[in-house]
């Protein structure tokens, strides 16, 4: 009885078992113990739960055969697959933001359409546990044939969903469901040690998730030989394509980016989920490498990834064209799952700077405003050829920005046994165990419109404990760590941090990029946390072709662009010199309230020719990057030229 009192337990949502030591310096506080209340972020969480899933939903069953494929499967008449060999992933995704999204805003009828969903899926499974419309509706003698068809991937997200749901809703039928095809999948590779790589990675974060949640450790322990398969041969001999599937090396050996960037961004979030809860510093000291590579010599400043559109992915050191970018808005996406988990792993505030750089910009980016309209690259510089689209036929991008923004809380706050850390800014509120002491925090602010933080101590009783806040990266002389991105020289100035407690001010002791406060606190204690949020001029280093001679605007953690529909259609036709004083003034993008950057600047028409240009001083506009492109297609540049010869250079 004892036994099967364990078991269940180990079920219960929201249950994490960690039989394994964890190299872990703090856990996240769940997204589900976090209310949002900010208003930056509450109003794009909503839109979200109303206008992103009703699109996705619209498209899932309407607009495409995403769903019907299932159904075609459970009918078994003989029907053929629709769509692409892997659509039923975005399925998965769309039905993981769902179940986020009732948590944060419980909706009966979204519910209801999520069952309907999940008896579909479930309709469709095979008696082994194999589920997979395409193979079982194409190609059913040649499952697991082809490690490049996405079936571990599809997989993967269904795993992630099936845990997402139940710890919302406590409903088991898609739990049991991902638990079956695990087994099958179990059962099939590492149990025969059938030598196999998984083409497109998820499938090693998802697993890492189930073991958290179920705690049988085969499904931890499936994940560490996902990783190991890498490295080997087993793929392919072929160098190109081992660069391109992160294969050429095992992955403890790895110390630089390639090929396709989600699926690398997937690989080393999984390798560090396996490495922290299995305690193997291997992964660890590879992941850093890495990371290292990424950051400093392989990102653009928005925090996007991924510089071709060829491999969708990386390509030469320092290789980051603007117009060309290709920044999938998965990428960024992935870039923040990793750095979060490198940030638990190590306690470094400064992969939590790149982390924030990616969310705010990168991802970002890729929602409209209007939450129906899409990106899948984010161009850092456009002549007017580029336009948000209604959906694609990939579509990976909708879904997976829906289950960001929806679980955004995973990031706000972290904890250990003996002190809480604030790592994003973000109004909210929540409870935290530190003990036997629940300890009740409320932040209030208006970030990132300026940089008041207020943060409301409430504990059930009076303890010591640390008190960890982050020190933004964008208030120090670097832009970016490793120094890829630095302020120039004049926005060199540090912005001035102040810090108090029930008014009177504090010197906090600073490690890793946080200010500590390790104090006694009390109910009704308060904390003040200020930063001078200044515009300043980015630059890159050298070794970045594309961006010589040129300048970035940024405030706070926002990257700003000039787009044409603020600038008489233009955006092209000026140069930023260095002595443009910087004017701040509240604006809008549409309905987005937001702070932009105006300044008097030369502005030149080029004869047609080239050989004369007229010359006169008028005031550009400069606005967030992620509010680019939603009032059409126009002209925008991040990288503003500060010589004449740079206005026609090709981006």
């Amino acid at each position: 009885m004892k036994k099967n009192f364990i078991s269940l337990l180990m079920l219960l949502p929201g249950f994490l078992a960690f039989p394994q030591t964890s190299m872990l310096k703090f856990e996240p506080v769940s997204f589900s113990k976090v209310n949002i209340t900010d208003n930056f972020w509450k109003p794009k969480m909503t839109l979200v739960a109303t206008k992103t899933l009703n699109a996705c939903i619209y498209q899932t069953e309407t607009a495409t055969p995403r769903i019907k494929n299932f159904i075609n499967v459970a009918k078994n008449d003989g029907q053929k697959h629709q769509g692409i060999f892997f659509d039923d992933s975005d399925v998965y995704k769309a039905m993981e933001a769902m179940a986020y999204s009732l948590k944060n805003n419980p909706n009966p009828e979204l519910e209801k359409k999520a069952d309907e969903w999940i008896d579909i899926i479930a309709a469709a499974q095979q008696p082994d546990g194999y589920l997979n419309t395409y193979f079982t509706l194409e190609k059913n003698q040649k499952r697991w044939s082809d490690m490049d068809k996405h079936e571990d991937y599809c997989a993967g997200h269904m795993i992630e969903a099936a845990i997402a749901y139940y710890n919302t809703t406590g409903k088991r039928k898609f739990l049991d469901v991902a638990i079956r095809v695990a087994n099958h999948i179990d059962s099939t590779f590492r149990l025969q040690n059938r030598h196999w790589i998984s083409g497109h990675e998820e499938i090693e974060i998802a697993l890492v998730k189930l073991y958290k949640n179920t705690g049988n450790k085969k499904y931890l322990d499936l994940a560490d030989w996902y990783l190991q398969q890498r490295g080997h041969g087993y793929y392919s001999s072929n160098p190109a394509t081992q660069d391109y599937y992160q294969d050429k090396l095992p992955l403890k050996e790895q110390t630089q980016i390639t090929g396709h960037a989600v699926r690398a961004m997937y690989l080393y979030t999984g390798a560090a989920d396996v490495g922290a809860t299995k305690n193997d510093s291997a992964y660890m000291n590879a992941m850093q490498l890495v990371w290292e590579d990424v950051v400093h010599r392989n990102m653009y400043i928005t925090g996007g990834i991924g510089s071709s559109g060829k491999n969708e992915g990386f390509t030469i050191d320092y290789d980051l064209p603007n117009e060309q970018a290709y920044c999938e808005t998965c990428a960024s996406v992935g870039m923040i799952f990793w750095n979060q988990r490198m940030n638990t792993l190590t306690g470094d505030a400064k992969y939590t700077d790149v982390l924030e750089r990616s969310l705010y910009n990168g991802a970002l980016s890729g929602l409209s405003l209007s939450g129906d309209r899409f990106f899948y690259g984010n161009p850092l510089a456009s002549t007017g050829n580029h336009k948000r689209s209604e959906w694609f036929g990939c579509a990976c991008c909708p879904s997976n920005i829906s289950r960001l923004i929806s679980s955004l809380g995973d990031y706000v706050y972290a904890k250990n046994e003996t002190g809480i850390w604030v790592n994003l800014f973000v109004g909210s509120d929540t409870k935290i165990l530190l003990g036997k002491n629940e300890i009740a925090l409320k932040m209030e602010t208006n970030y990132p419109i300026d940089g008041q933080v207020k943060i409301l101590v409430n504990p059930s009783k009076t303890s010591i404990f640390k008190l960890h806040i982050r020190k933004p990266g964008w208030c120090s002389a670097t832009a970016v760590p490793g120094g890829l991105y630095n302020f120039d020289a004049t926005s060199l100035a540090p912005s001035v941090i102040k810090l108090s407690v029930n008014g009177k001010p504090v010197i906090a002791t600073e490690e890793k990029g946080y200010f500590i406060l390790d104090r006694t606190w009390k109910k009704g204690d308060v904390v003040e946390y200020s930063m001078s949020m200044e515009a300043k001029r980015v630059v890159a280093r050298n070794e970045v072709q594309s961006d010589k001679g040129r300048v970035a605007l940024q405030r706070g953690p926002l990257v700003y662009c000039v787009e044409g529909a603020d600038n008489n259609g233009k955006a092209l036709d000026f140069i930023f010199p260095g002595n443009a004083a910087i004017v701040e003034k509240p604006y809008s993008v549409v309905d987005e309230k937001v702070v932009a950057l105006t300044a008097d600047v030369p502005i030149f028409t080029i004869s047609t020719d080239g050989l004369s240009a007229r010359t006169i001083v008028s005031q550009i506009t400069a606005i967030p990057y992620y509010s680019w492109c939603n009032r059409g297609s126009n002209q925008m540049q991040v990288w503003l030229p500060t010589r004449i010869n740079d206005i026609k250079a090709n981006y």
